[in-house]
């Protein structure tokens, strides 16, 4: 079992248009609305990876009502924490030459109540699990050492966990000594406080990162793939070259590759592979569409694998 938990779930609203051009109109040519978040996301994959999984999350208001809506036609399982806040909705704006603007909302509240319902939820479904992962930003005024705290029960199970946030969320998740963290770029230089240009940066945010507790650290990379370290050794998985139509989900897609690939008892670095694959092939399609297995395996023939020395 892999559960995944995502506190902030959203509405993602996505919306493609003809094109996107500063002081000119665009037309709308589609909308979809679908239930997302980073945990969600990831459910959706595993799910259609034949892997057994859970999505625990939180609802409130008539935007969380639309959202379970959705979750009810994935057809995976799910378990809600209802809460007294509306749902956030997110935007994504695409064109037909790939051009991406999200906007996100930041979420309202969670009191000190819900919140123990929350950790009352993992704590109950933890001991069937093998892996955790904790999936996305958390809302105004939860404390940011909440995931550390999610990282330590899970860990009282034996259970691993994989950490996708930003932030001090992530800054502090990294006291709890995560099994694997799974930053962007950006993420990585918020977390640094430093950009990140060259391979040599690069190189040196994963040494710098999995000191700051991290069993493993993959750095995403975009169309450039990903690097990861671990304690078998450093690797660099670098994707064919494609025609991107949407890369919003393409991390989330990626981390849920990984884990499947963990969970099947893969290597690092082949899971590594796997996930660069399912990021690849996600930011193929468009909106909120992601890759089936076979997709995957397909661009997973095409990744080129490197040990770094």
């Amino acid at each position: 079992m892999i559960l995944t938990l995502t506190i902030n779930p959203a509405i993602d609203r996505n919306v493609s248009v003809d094109k996107l051009v500063f002081e000119d109109r665009a037309y709308i040519l589609a909308r979809a609305e679908m239930a997302g978040g980073r945990g969600i996301n990831a459910s959706r994959v595993l799910h259609g990876f034949g892997a057994k999984t859970i999505a625990l999350l939180t609802s409130g208001g008539s935007a969380g009502e639309r959202m379970e809506k959705s979750l009810g036609s994935m057809h995976f399982p799910f378990e809600v924490v209802h809460v007294k806040s509306e749902s956030r909705i997110n935007i994504t704006i695409s064109d037909k030459q790939g051009l991406t603007i999200k906007l996100n909302e930041v979420g309202a509240p969670i009191d000190a109540k819900e919140l123990k319902e929350i950790r009352l939820l993992v704590e109950a479904r933890i001991p069937k699990a093998h892996w955790l992962m904790i999936c996305g930003s958390i809302p105004p005024g939860v404390s940011p050492h909440f995931y550390s705290e999610i990282i330590e029960l899970a860990k009282g199970h034996g259970v691993k966990t994989l950490v996708d946030t930003d932030g001090d969320a992530l800054l502090h998740s990294l006291d709890a000594k995560p099994t694997i963290i799974t930053p962007n770029q950006l993420e990585a230089e918020r977390l640094l406080g430093r950009a990140l240009i060259t391979r040599t940066h690069f190189l040196e945010a994963l040494d710098r990162i999995q000191k700051m507790g991290s069993e493993m650290v993959i750095l995403s990379l975009g169309s450039r793939g990903a690097m990861g370290s671990s304690p078998e050794g450093i690797f660099e998985a670098l994707p064919p070259h494609i025609d991107a139509v949407s890369p919003i989900g393409a991390g989330d897609a990626m981390a849920a590759a990984f884990t499947w690939s963990m969970e099947k008892k893969k290597s690092f670095a082949d899971s590594l592979r796997w996930g660069v694959a399912a990021g690849t092939a996600k930011a193929r399609l468009p909106g909120l569409t992601f890759p089936t297995f076979d997709e995957t395996r397909a661009i997973y023939k095409q990744v080129e694998l490197r040990a770094v020395a």
